[in-house]
Order: structure tokens, then sequence, then C-alpha cells
């Protein structure tokens, strides 16, 4: 407030040194006083070009070092009663303000003049201010609210004004918002002093190591791009990488930045450090690093980490996480040294003695932790893992475990009695090649029974079910078990008691399951909104379990809740893909009671144009009918009456490029049908992706235009025919496009080479089985961003030097596929490796004497999940298999042919020497012979597919299986 005494008084005339051409108009000078401070008019008082102020002199003198120095010392100004100064008139207001202890407000748009005045004019309580306010949004919990080019900003500006703790504060706000920097594109023009101080603070928060690892060689990239001779100021920037956690990186990333030009020392390291630590035998010995790297097993965590991503980190263990979770300053060294000397071995603690263990130690809880990814951790203990995750997360959410075997209902059981928070669980496995709609076993097994009765789905089987009023159980609602082909009815039953506020299930490939397993969850979990059952034995039961309404078994009776509505009516997702036993009055039946769905699957079922018709849903965005009976008009009607889809597949629909007739004048009409979809479709949607085929020509990409300007993904199959012309033009009609997938078309390097050139947020392309010449030339533009490359049946005549141009082009590659490349021999395994050093699939069929002097540049591809080798030289020795998981900590897959065997057969490892495996498939071939048979001229002959072994391993037992499929 303004002071009531008598002090002397003195004019302080304040001029705006930038005056804008609305001040020049305005009044050129405005006498105020602070005695009137509280009713000022600061809009007119704003308008001016200067300011007289009366203040009191002695107040001015005590709060601001300048005026204290220019009114009290020996300058000629402190015995005057007016003095000039030029500053900006909005700034100078709020500094008076403080001044006389009045209300001001700080914000991002006065914050930084606050400052500079405050230091100016040495007004210490309004520097004390803004040090207050900005500390607050710097350590404020809530998104991030400095833009970061402000932010960049308000550090220089703290440099050039040495004030101390803008920089201190700027760089703790950047770490612990490092996660929202990296996604904005001013990442990369942070000062390397601002970026070294935020990787070195203690509350830097990233989800994972490689997030941070990523950033700062994204950040370095562009850095040595404006750098670019001076090779001095680039060396000094790259010391910054020594903040990284090598150990920590997943083994994909390091492999793959084995490759870059700048930084292939550091991925080496990084290699290096990882295998370290895979070949300790047992966790607990992990002591044997020495003190001194121990430090460097701790993941990141802060208290502001909501996610912990150690996916594909095969060199994790328990141990580490529990190193992670206790204060710096204990002494794990003396921790680990007894945990070694223990007689039980810490990797074989019981649950009950982990945790006694956790309890005798001071264990640090991450309250704000609130999803963990611990897929593709083969070397993780579980039960310890989930005592650490309940003590040290108490408020997890989310637990990713995908590709993880061990982990089995008991464990899900264990996981949510620890942790009562979980809300969602993704165990995710791969699925089997042995999907019974789609091979032929030999014998053809019988389909399992169930010992379960829909009779007692609603009644023995759970209790509870009989009680309307039963009290809900715990919290997951969403529960994937992708893959799971050793989860039984018993499974689904348990699942079904518990977790009865399921709200989204995913059983896809969960082939051990019955349709009456499958139906007498669907009786039980009655809030559930998804259902994905896609290969499974979904059948009948299971569609009248969607279809009732719930029943209670009351006195000996079932009555039927008619106010209720059955699931299917509160359904926002099915896929049923594959699942072939659902008839066509079931479909009828289920496709008129969906009303609220927004994504549908019905490929590879007896979907026909009647149930398509019956179906009364207005929400569609996802819809897949491939390889199914639909026509065209019931495909247009529903379409219509569906404007927000944004996922079309037709892929396979044969009825599509079929004469449809018009019942009234008796003729066919199947062109005004095909134009009727078109229009439809092109008029009505505004698609994201399509796959299409049958009934698709070159006039329908004209047609369909409208609706695929913002296209994302393509797949042109079998029966399309779009043209040469066409296909020039995806890149000017879908330039957002990022996956393309081309089978059966017409091709010639004018279309690869418009693709390659123009489509710059490309990831996928698939080449299949086309005709047209191509020739090296096609990809000659570098792609960058493109990962997946598939090229099947329409290179053979790449040679190894092709092969080099492609690995220069495709740099970043991590899933690669030829087939037919006959012209490839032993070196191309070297160029592959060397190039593309972080691929995680290798496919590989008809690729001339490729393995011919066997297989071992290929194994240098260290993160390799998925290997086909096919058909490309009788040199692997029968020990392949085995050889080659003991060196590849990730494989799961692997695809061969006894063509191949150097030795006749390939050894199959045992269920405890498997390491990560889980699927393998041997081809068998055998002699056909063709040509001409007459007297003295012998036929000539030539291996055909015979039939294929699959072995699958799941969290139970190995299963061995022939089909007669090449899979």
């Amino acid at each position: 407030m303004a002071s009531s005494s008598d002090d002397g008084f003195i004019t302080v005339i304040c001029t705006n040194p930038k005056a804008t051409a609305t001040t020049a108009t305005a009044s050129t000078e405005v006498f105020i006083s602070v005695t009137d401070i509280q009713s000022w008019d600061l809009p007119a008082i704003l308008s001016c070009r200067s300011l007289k102020v009366k203040a009191h002199r002695s107040r001015l003198i005590h709060h601001s070092s300048y005026f204290h120095g220019l009114l009290t010392g020996s300058f000629s100004e402190s015995g005057l009663d007016c003095i000039a100064i030029e500053w900006n008139l909005e700034t100078f207001v709020d500094v008076l303000n403080c001044i006389y202890g009045c209300a001001l407000d700080v914000t991002f748009d006065n914050f930084l003049p606050l400052i500079e005045g405050a230091l100016y004019f040495g007004v210490v309580m309004l520097l004390t201010r803004c040090k207050t306010w900005f500390s607050e949004v710097a350590s404020s919990e809530m998104p991030p609210q400095i833009q970061l080019e402000d932010l960049i900003y308000i550090w220089s500006f703290g440099l050039e004004h040495a004030c101390d703790f803008l920089p201190e504060f700027c760089a703790s706000y950047l770490a612990r918002n490092f996660m929202w920097a990296i996604s904005m594109n001013y990442f990369v023009d942070i000062p390397y002093e601002l970026l070294l101080s935020c990787v070195k603070n203690i509350n830097l928060t990233v989800d994972s190591e490689m997030h941070l690892a990523d950033a700062l060689l994204i950040w370095l990239d562009a850095k040595t791009a404006r750098m670019e001779g001076l090779n001095g100021n680039e060396d000094d920037c790259t010391c910054i990488l020594e903040q990284i956690c090598t150990t920590l990186l997943p083994l994909w990333f390091a492999a793959e930045k084995r490759s870059s030009c700048h930084f292939s020392k550091f991925a080496d390291e990084s290699i290096n450090s990882i295998f370290r630590l895979l070949k300790i035998p047992s966790p607990s010995s992990i002591i044997a690093l020495g003190d001194g790297h121990l430090h460097d097993l701790r993941i990141r965590l802060t208290k502001f980490s909501k996610k912990v991503n150690l996916s594909s980190c095969p060199q994790i263990t328990s141990l580490m996480i529990l190193l992670s979770v206790l204060p710096s300053s204990h002494n794990i060294g003396s921790t680990l040294r007894s945990i070694e000397q223990s007689p039980i071995k810490f990797d074989r603690l019981r649950r009950d003695q982990c945790s006694l263990l956790l309890r005798s130690l001071p264990i640090l809880s991450f309250e704000a932790v609130q999803e963990v990814d611990i897929s593709k951790c083969p070397r993780l203990q579980l039960d310890t893992a989930i005592e650490c995750f309940c003590t040290s997360f108490p408020s997890l959410r989310t637990l990713k475990a995908a590709f993880l075997l061990n982990f089995n209902i008991e464990t899900l059981s264990h996981l949510v009695r620890k942790c009562p928070m979980v809300y969602e669980v993704d165990l995710t496995t791969d699925t089997s090649p042995i999907i019974k709609s789609q091979v032929c076993t030999s014998p053809d097994p019988i389909p399992q029974k169930s010992n379960l009765s829909l009779n007692a789905g609603l009644n023995d089987l759970n209790p509870l079910y009989m009680n309307p009023f039963r009290k809900s159980g715990l919290l997951l609602a969403k529960l994937t078990l992708e893959g799971r082909s050793d989860l039984c009815d018993s499974d689904l039953q348990y699942i079904s008691d518990v977790f009865v506020s399921l709200q989204y299930l995913n059983l896809r490939g969960c082939i051990s399951l019955t349709d009456v397993g499958i139906a007498s969850l669907l009786l039980k979990c009655r809030k559930l909104h998804s259902v994905l059952v896609c290969d499974t034995y979904f059948g009948v039961n299971s569609v009248l379990a969607l279809c009732s309404s719930p029943s209670y078994y009351i006195a000996g009776q079932y009555i039927e809740n008619e106010h209720l509505e059955p699931v299917a009516f509160n359904l926002q997702a099915l896929h049923m893909g594959g699942c072939n036993r659902v008839e066509e009055p079931s479909l009828l039946k289920i496709m008129s009671q969906m009303q609220k769905l927004k994504t549908l699957c019905l490929r590879d079922t007896n979907l026909d144009d009647a149930a398509l018709y019956k179906f009364g849903g207005s929400s569609l965005e996802v819809l897949d009918v491939s390889n199914t009976k639909v026509a065209q008009a019931a495909l247009a009607h529903l379409v219509g009456r569906n404007p927000g889809l944004k996922c079309l597949k037709l892929r396979g629909c044969r009825n599509l490029s079929q004469q449809e007739r018009d019942t009234q004048k008796g003729e066919f009409s199947s062109v005004y049908s095909c134009r009727e979809l078109l229009n439809t479709i092109g008029k009505t949607l505004m698609l994201e992706e399509i796959a299409l085929g049958w009934g698709f020509s070159y006039s329908s990409l004209e047609a369909l235009k409208p609706a695929i300007s913002s296209l994302r993904k393509i797949t042109v199959g079998l029966g399309g025919s779009l043209g040469e012309d066409s296909l020039g033009r995806l890149p000017n009609i879908c330039p957002m496009l990022e996956s393309i997938a081309i089978y059966f078309q017409v091709l010639s390097d004018s279309i690869i080479l418009k693709i390659m050139a123009n489509l710059k947020n490309l990831l996928v392309l698939a080449l299949c089985y086309c005709m047209g010449d191509i020739s090296i030339l096609s990809f000659k533009f570098c792609v960058p961003n493109l990962r997946k490359l598939k090229l099947e049946r329409v290179t053979p005549w790449m040679t190894n030097n092709d092969l080099v141009v492609l690995t220069k082009s495709c740099a970043n590659l991590i899933e690669l596929s030829l087939l037919g490349c006959v012209l490839l021999n032993s070196e191309s395994q070297q160029i592959i490796s060397h190039g593309w050093p972080g691929l995680v699939s290798i496919h590989l069929e008809e690729c001339g004497e490729m393995t011919t002097k066997g297989v071992s540049s290929l194994l240098d591809c260290k993160a390799l999940e998925d290997l086909m080798l096919r058909h490309n030289g009788p040199g692997i020795k029968k020990s392949f298999i085995s050889h080659a998981v003991s060196k590849l900590p990730l494989l799961r897959k692997v695809s061969l042919d006894m063509c191949d065997a150097s030795e006749g057969e390939f050894e199959i490892p045992d269920y405890a020497d498997r390491y990560f495996l889980s699927t393998v498939k041997i081809a068998r071939c055998k002699s056909q012979r063709y040509g001409l048979d007459v007297q003295f001229v012998e036929a000539r002959r030539r291996p055909v597919h015979k039939e294929t072994l699959v072995v699958v391993w799941n969290s139970k037992t190995i299963s061995r299986t022939v089909v007669k499929e090449r899979l």
C-alpha cells in the first residue's frame, strides 16, 4: 500500500523507448501519484509515451538499489526533485506496484520483463516474487505449461543477465518433462549446456533408457548437420552420450545403431555390456561386475516417473529391478553379497521368502508409476518382480508382459492380489501356426470337448452369479491373452469368476478353448464391450451367450431379466475373424443386435449379404470383411449408414466382381452396383486404411479419391487391377501413406521411383508376386523412415551389388523378406548383417546359394526374433536351431526346410534348452518328375512341398504337429 507518512517526494519521468504508432497519437504525457496507486487507470496510463510519477524518495531508496545509488550517491541527480529514466511503461508500473506492496500477477507474458526490471532497478522483493512463481510453475505436476522455445529463451536470458536460478530451474523443468520435450520440433535447438545440465539432473524422467539415447542421438545428428566441417565442436558434444546407461538399452536398439557412421562405437559398447550381463550364470552373481558397475544397473526412476519401459531387454533381471528401488545411498554391494551368500538363490526365492526379504530392505515407493512394460524380458523372475512392483509401484494400473510364456494364469492371479489397482494386463504371445480353420493336420484332430456346460456356467461354476446384487470383483477391466495356446476352459472359468468387471477381452488364437468355455465366460462377464476371439472355436453357443439377456438361478429355476440388454447390444468391438463355425442363422442373430459397434472383424467367416443387411449400427470405424461372400449393394448400404468408417478391408471378396441381377428388369447390373459402391465410399468416408482386391480396377482410384486423401495404409490384393497409371498416382492422391502392400499387380520402375521419392513417411513396403520390369534403379532414392521391406517374386535379378545399394537406400530396416532372389550367395549374409545389424525379422527363401556354406554372418544380427531360411542351399547343420538360440537371446521363431539340412535332419531343442524359442517350423519336400518321360530319356525331378512339422512351446508343454500346408 502507499505510505501515509510525510516523506519527501520525487518525480520520476519514465519514457517508453519503443513507442508504437498507437502511443505516438495518444497523449504524450500523463501525471500520476503513488498516493492514488490503487485507483490508477492502467489502460490510459499505458497508452501514453511518457509517464510522470510522484513517488516517495525514501521508499524508492529503501526498496531499489538503482534509486539508492542514484539518489544517495555522488550523482548529480541525488539533489534533484525530478529524474528521468527510459523503460517499458508497463514493466515500470509493475515495479512500482511491487515496491508499494500492491497486488501483482506474474504470468508467462510479463515474467521476463519483470525479471529484467527487477534486475535493472535492483528490486529484491520483485526478483523473489518472480523466482517463487517460476519455481512453482517449474515444479508443478500439471502438464507442461511452458513452450519449449520459451524455455530455451528463458534459459539464455538467465545466462545473459547472470540470473543463476533461471538456468537451474530450466534444467530441472526440462529434466522432469523430458518425454514431452523430445516430442517437440524445437528439441534439436536446445543448447548443449542446457541439455547436458538436464541429463545430469537428478530428476531426469524418461520412460526408458532407449528414449534418452534416441533423443540424444537425434540431437547430435541435427548438431552434426549444422556444424558440418567443425569436427572439434562435434567431438565436444558427443561426450553427452556418457550419461546413457548402455547396459539398460533394448537389444534391438543397440544393434540397430551399429550401422550409424557417427555412433557405431557407442553401439558396440552397448552390445558388449548387454552380452556381458547375459553371460552371468545367475542374477545374484551380478556382484562379480564390481561395485563400480552396479550404478549402471539401476533403472532410471524418479518421483515423477509414470511409465517404466523395459521391453526387449533380455539382460533385465528381478535383482536389477530390486537395485533400482533401493535408495542411492544404500550399500548395494553389501546387500548383494548377503544375497549371494544365502543358501537359497535370489532367482529361486518363493513368494513368501521374497516378501520377507523386501520387508528387510529400505524399499522406495514411486507412487506416480502407472504403467510397466516387461515384454520380451525372458530372464525376469516374475514372482520376485511382482513383489517389487506391489511394494514400489502402489498406483500400478497397466502391466505389459507380452511374449513371456511363463506368465500364466497363476501368475496373473498373484499379480492382481498383490497389485489390486491393476486395470489392464497384456499377456500376448505368438499365435500358433496351427489355426484349425486354416490348416489340415495329419491326422485331422477332433475338436476337444469341454467338461463345462452352459447351465453350470450360470450356477455351479460361479455361486456369486446366483445373486443379482453381488459385489463386483477386482478392478481388472482389460485383459489380453492373445496367442495363449495353453489357455483352457478352466482358466476362463477362473477369469469369469474373479474378474467380473472385465470390459475388454482378447482371446485371439487361443486354440485350446472350446465354444462352450467361451460362452460360459460371456454369460458371466456382462460388462464386456470388446470381445476379440479371432481364430478360436467361438461358435453357436458363444453367439447365443452374447445375444441372451442376463438370467439368475433362484429357487431352483432360471429367471431372465428382460430389463437388461444382452452383451451384444452394448458391444463396441467384436473380432471373430476365422471363426467359420458360426453359421448363417447365428450371424443373422448377432448382426441384428449390435447397435453400438465401432470395430467389426468378420474376415474368413460365412458372412453374406443377408447378415450384412441385418446390421443396424451407425458408429462403425473399422470393418474387415475380407474373404467373405458379401457383394457390392449390401456393402454400399452399410457404408452409407456408417460415415465414420476409418478402416475398410475388402480383400478376397470375390462377389464384389460378380454381376448382380436387377430383380425388376431381369437384367444384370454389375456396372451400376460397382459404381454405386465406389461413389458411396468416395462421398461418405474419410479413410485411413483400405485393403481391396476383387472388383476394383484402374477407374476405382478416381472414384475413391475424396475418401483416401488422408490414407495411411493401403493393400491391393489378388483380383484387383489398378493399373500402372493408378499406382503411379498413389503418392499424389495419398501423400500421407505409411504402408503399401501390392500383390499380383503390374509394376514398373517409374511406379516404384514415385513411391520411394515422394512418400517421406513410408514405413512399410511390400511388393509380392507382381509382374512387370523393375530394376535396382527403382531403389536409388533414400527412404530413411522405411522399417519393413518385403520383395517376393519381384527381384529375381538381384545380385550382391544390388543388395548393397538396397542397404544404403533403406538403411533403417528392422524386417526384411526376400523370395526368389536366385543370384544371391553366401556373401549375401554379410551384406545383410553389416547393412542392417538391427534386423529383428529375416525371411529368405529361394535366394540362390545363400546357406550353401552354412549360416554364420546372419547371426551377427543380435536382436533377431524371427528367422526363416528355406531353399537357400543345403549347408545348415542339424544343430543349427540350438546354436542360433544360444547366440540370439530374443529369437522366438525359426522356420527351415529339410532341403537345406547338410546332415539330412534338424535337432529340436528340449523344453529346458529352448531359451526364448516358442515356434519351430520345418518344411519337407518330395521329389516330383516333370518334363517328357520317353524311352532312353529320364524325366527330370524337382522338389515340391509335402508337409510341415510345427513345434510349439507354451507355458506347460511342447507340441508337435504335422500339417499339409507350407507354413
